[in-house]
């Protein structure tokens, strides 16, 4: 989507936004109404105040946690037109240190959600084939296990098919999704015409008093299932960067009505039908619906599901590639399947979230069981952003009392319903959190470990690179050693333009002189905005000798050997350095020469003094990098002549071993 697109409101923005953005939300109505009966006891056990007042909690749930926490709130904090929780840590990092403990935790949740999202929605979408009828009593769908079979067959396909990037489908969303909430209206409004009472739900007297009332029999804890309800709300804040700010809110309300009267209609199905009798396969969003276009509505409702589990999967990608970017997760393999702004595809991450995606319906079975572990790890999520978005608030100088009302309120309610979930932990919930769990540690690891290492390395690690340069030149010169290569490029951080870790240049001075025409240190540093692309070098005076520094945004494709050819290009231009001309070369005119790039990884050292939590942080941050890709990848220079090279990490006070020299002694007598 063009930024011009995306800065004002139109009717292809607006589309687009439709199908990007709601994809999660927009499925809700599938699973909460049948969520909310099957906790009360089923359609035998529910009555007229209790359909009113479930409708009302839910309408005032997506009023209050969508619309005014969402739409209205945290839309505004974006990072140059960037939105998410880690766009928001981006925001307000130097705020608090302990910042960084609710983004990754918020993280870890909502990539949790990732794994959840397709398993619930397709198989709740496929549930609608069971027992259904074709022809003259044809029923192809029987049995769960065939449920289940399809399925997966369906996950499947849709994550094979991420590797070829979504541009064209996604050019489809738009109006399949419009389709969708249309029909979710039309079907909704015909069914509460048979009821207009049923507006009573808009009161949130009748949510109030649901909370409180003896018919009510799950009482406060029947927010866990109402909460499925907002589900999705945090990707209209993770997206707002694919679709702009005016065409989320512009387009949000019809949603919302749809979604209404949806929910309405089926509250009036179930009031006109409290004896139906039911199997246990019982879902009102398909009863709602007439026989004659059951068919389609399934079709159409897996078509949806699709859509929603695509928006998880690419916002996952996403997502790791930020975290990634702030060193909250190790450097992965990223892949660009189209020339599409911001669409990328992480192969490690794909084939995680569709082991854990079928897993979770091999392991769950029914929609109805997957319901009890989906919308925890988004409550959670959602009480970070809440704790993130009162810094942000506090950042642009609302006063103060108005911030604090935003914490408590907000807060409170997100606590609410975080406790309603919970009530969910022995029927499935904490499948959900301990796949949350197992996120987080990997990003605490990854990211305290770093602090660790940094903290910890021993005081001679660095040495100055201003005063290596005459040495670096004179080896430049030196014909007694063969070339190692025309260009020599260490991915090697120079610290306030002047501190280099001394194993870069014990590499290529001590371990066998690399003699190179240029060496060159590159930095890679990531800026707080989402698409930054700029360098500056320095040379200490010389020309042959360069310390590179790459400012690339969060969202930026870490591609080193593309812009390393660009700038020997602008710096032959210039004079920085001096020309590289090729007697053989199939380019005729060619002055630059070849690249060698060279990598240093750590693995610790027996040396390291470090011991108990520190030490065991430290070697799990190294575990986690020699079990994640190849460095190579994430620089992006897969395809170009890349060494790398492990060196010991020595951490803590270093206590030099001697030896005592004695004269020599007879040992004929040792065995």
């Amino acid at each position: 989507m063009t930024q011009k697109l995306k800065n004002r409101t139109s009717a292809a923005g607006l589309l687009i936004a439709i199908g990007i953005v709601y994809g999660d939300i927009g499925t809700s109505p599938l699973y909460v109404m049948k969520s909310i009966v099957a906790g009360n006891g089923g359609i035998g056990n529910v009555s007229r105040d209790f359909i009113i007042g479930s409708i009302s909690l839910v309408l005032w749930t997506v009023t209050l946690l969508t619309t005014l926490q969402t739409v209205i709130i945290a839309l505004r904090a974006t990072n140059h037109g960037e939105g998410g929780i880690f766009a928001l840590y981006a925001l307000i990092r130097k705020r608090a240190k302990w910042l960084v403990l609710p983004a990754l935790i918020g993280g870890a949740a909502i990539l949790a959600d990732g794994t959840l999202t397709p398993a619930v929605t397709v198989t709740t979408a496929i549930e609608g084939l069971k027992g259904m009828e074709f022809g003259k009593g044809n029923v192809p769908v029987n049995t769960q296990t065939e449920v289940i079979i399809i399925t997966v067959i369906i996950l499947l396909f849709l994550f094979a098919i991420q590797r070829m990037g979504t541009s064209i489908i996604g050019k489809a969303f738009g109006p399949i999704m419009f389709i969708w909430f249309t029909f979710l209206g039309v079907i909704g409004l015909i069914n509460m015409s048979g009821d207009w009472s049923i507006l009573q739900a808009i009161n949130p007297y009748y949510a109030f008093k649901l909370l409180v009332s003896p018919y009510n029999k799950q009482g406060i804890f029947i927010l866990g299932s109402i909460f499925l309800a907002t589900t999705g709300a945090e990707a209209l804040y993770s997206d707002v960067g694919h679709v702009g700010k005016s065409n989320i809110v512009g387009s949000w309300p019809y949603v919302f009505v749809c979604l209404a009267l949806n929910y309405f209609g089926q509250g009036v199905w179930i009031l006109q039908n409290p004896n139906f009798h039911t199997t246990g396969d019982f879902n009102p969003f398909f009863e709602i619906i007439p026989n004659d276009i059951r068919l389609a509505a399934v079709v159409l409702a897996t078509i949806a599901a699709v859509i929603a589990s695509q928006a998880l999967i690419t916002g996952s990608f996403t997502l790791v590639a930020e975290a990634s970017g702030l060193k909250f997760l190790p450097r992965m393999n990223i892949h660009y399947p189209s020339t599409e702004k911001g669409q990328i595809y992480i192969p490690a991450i794909n084939k995680m979230l569709c082991i854990a995606t079928i897993a979770l319906v091999l392991f769950f079975q029914t929609s109805a069981h997957m319901e009890a572990a989906y919308g925890l790890s988004i409550t959670i999520s959602m009480l970070m952003t809440t704790i993130m978005l009162y810094e942000w608030l506090r950042s642009r100088s609302i006063a103060y009392p108005w911030c604090l009302i935003f914490l408590v309120f907000f807060g409170f309610l997100n606590v609410m319903f975080l406790l309603s979930s919970l009530s969910k932990f022995t029927h499935g919930g904490y499948v959900s959190l301990i796949i949350t769990g197992f996120i987080l540690g990997i990003m605490y690891v990854w990211f305290y470990g770093n602090k660790i290492r940094d903290k910890r390395e021993a005081r001679n690690a660095y040495v100055r690179l201003d005063e290596y340069t005459d040495m670096l030149t004179n080896l430049s010169h030196d014909e007694d050693y063969p070339t190692y290569a025309t260009n020599l490029v260490y991915m090697a951080k120079v610290k306030y333009n002047k501190f280099i870790k001394r194993e870069v240049l014990y590499s290529i001075l001590d371990k066998r002189p690399k003699r190179a025409k240029a060496y060159w240190f590159v930095t890679v540093n990531v800026t707080n905005e989402p698409y930054t692309a700029e360098y500056a070098v320095n040379t200490y005076g010389t020309k042959n000798v360069i310390n590179v520094q790459l400012y690339l945004g969060f969202k930026k494709q870490t591609s080193v050997n593309v812009y390393i050819r660009q700038i020997v290009h602008d710096l032959i231009k210039d004079g920085t350095i001096e020309p590289q001309p090729q007697e053989y070369t199939t380019t005729p005119g060619r002055n630059v020469g070849d690249f060698s790039f060279v990598i240093v990884n750590d693995v610790i050292s027996p040396q390291t003094q470090l011991v108990g939590w520190e030490k065991w942080m430290v070697e799990a941050r190294v575990g986690l990098q020699n079990l994640s890709s190849n460095p190579a990848s994430w620089f992006g220079l897969e395809y170009a002549d890349t060494v790398v090279e492990r060196v010991p990490l020595i951490l803590g006070q270093v206590n030099p071993a001697y030896i005592k020299r004695v004269a020599p002694k007879d040992y004929s007598n040792l065995k």
